[in-house]
């Protein structure tokens, strides 16, 4: 691994982003959350909204890095939405992007805005519309969309009538933003339907944002492709076009497995973020939000969203120690393996001495992970959080 003091760049540049750099934590993180065959519960789980935000806290306090939180409607609706805002603000935080569901109710056995029956439609659309309205209430400016519409089986409806649907009904949600709000369209290839899935990929994804308008951008999830796809090349193409609302965070081996950022393949993030890092787009006036998406199962969940705030900025560190000139030059000159030298140079840079001093310049501790362990937060709340019911997927 090459030392950071072999690097030929900016070290004070690339530090003074890093420094700016933010990545948005999900509520549903802290959570009980796991696969289809079980969810493992831990002491001192949160139990409502209020708590959610406290552990968020924790993973802000320690990395100075994760100011914001994403909600999740109705698994974080609460009667006061100001009451939470302010109660965040207390924390130390702010509320992110609002996530709509409209996958667990029995209504949507058969797609939510794609459903066949006009009333589930609405119903959907008329959730989206009151979503607007909790995000307003937190002062978040972006709706998250994600829809689990598909089929399971050829001829179970048409793929091209379920398009159209889909288009209305995002049309009927897009009418009700106010200026300066969006739109970020997720996609996911499959699951939970096996067949079709109604947007399970970014061009469908762009499809209807290019339709919607400038308002509405596309969420790329690093867990949501198939096999092989070059997801930088995604990226690429999502920031050129000026689509790129977000990125949702995680990772995968086989599937939409959730796991930790960077676990499965940090050479992959690197180069997601090497992509980022080219297009100028860590500046938050391009409105790219990075943001977190990920169920913690059998690790613990503070530490684990900990960790995965450090992955993303351990990929950034090393992305930005790129030598863009030494890299265009080689590019230039066809000197395949010298372009690709360059890019490896950078992955193999240990950039953790960067990071602590990034870290100990903000007053913070080197090791965020030693840093939250030393605090007793999880021995504390393990014996506070005793009795009700702790949140998890549907509550």
């Amino acid at each position: 691994m090459r030392r950071i003091e072999e690097v030929i760049v900016d070290i004070a540049a690339a530090k003074a982003v890093l420094a700016q750099q933010t990545i948005e934590v999900p509520s549903w993180a802290y959570g009980n959350s796991g696969t289809r065959f079980k969810v493992f519960g831990t002491p001192g789980t949160p139990r409502d909204p209020w708590e959610k935000i406290a552990d968020a806290a924790q993973v802000n306090a320690v990395t100075g890095a994760a100011p914001r939180v994403s909600l999740h409607i109705p698994w974080d609706k609460v009667e006061d939405y100001d009451a939470l805002s302010a109660y965040a603000h207390e924390q130390g935080m702010t509320i992110g992007a609002i996530n709509s569901n409209v996958f667990q109710d029995d209504d949507y056995r058969l797609g939510s805005l794609a459903n066949p029956d006009a009333r589930v439609r609405a119903k959907a659309v008329a959730h989206h519309l009151d979503c607007l309205e909790v995000m307003r209430a937190v002062g978040s400016t972006d709706l998250k969309i994600w829809l689990a519409d598909g089929t399971n089986y050829a001829g179970q409806d048409s793929i091209r009538a379920r398009q159209d649907r889909v288009a209305e009904g995002l049309e009927q949600i897009y009418a009700g933003l106010q200026p300066g709000e969006r739109i970020l369209l997720e996609y996911k290839f499959f699951e939970p339907f096996f067949y079709t899935t109604d947007i399970p990929d970014w061009g469908t994804s762009l499809v209807h944002c290019m339709a919607l308008g400038e308002q509405a951008t596309v969420v790329l999830d690093t867990g949501h492709h198939a096999p092989g796809t070059n997801i930088e090349f995604i990226v690429a193409q999502l920031l050129r076009l000026g689509r790129l609302g977000a990125f949702d965070f995680n990772s995968r081996y086989y599937a939409d497995d959730d796991l930790i950022v960077g676990s499965a393949d940090p050479f992959q993030l690197f180069r997601i973020m090497h992509e980022i890092v080219q297009a100028g787009a860590l500046d938050p006036a391009l409105g790219v939000n990075f943001m977190l998406d990920q169920c913690h199962n059998i690790e613990a969940k503070i530490p684990a969203q900990i960790r995965s705030v450090m992955n993303v900025q351990e990929a950034t560190a090393k992305a930005l120690l790129v030598d863009a000139d030494a890299l265009g030059a080689a590019q230039q000159a066809g000197d395949v393996l010298g372009a690709h030298a360059v890019l490896m140079d950078a992955f193999n840079t240990d950039v953790r001495p960067i990071l602590a001093e990034v870290r100990e310049a903000k007053g913070l501790d080197a090791d965020p992970i030693k840093a939250f362990a030393a605090t007793g937060y999880a021995e504390k709340v393990a014996a506070e959080r005793v009795g009700g019911t702790q949140a998890s997927w549907g509550a």
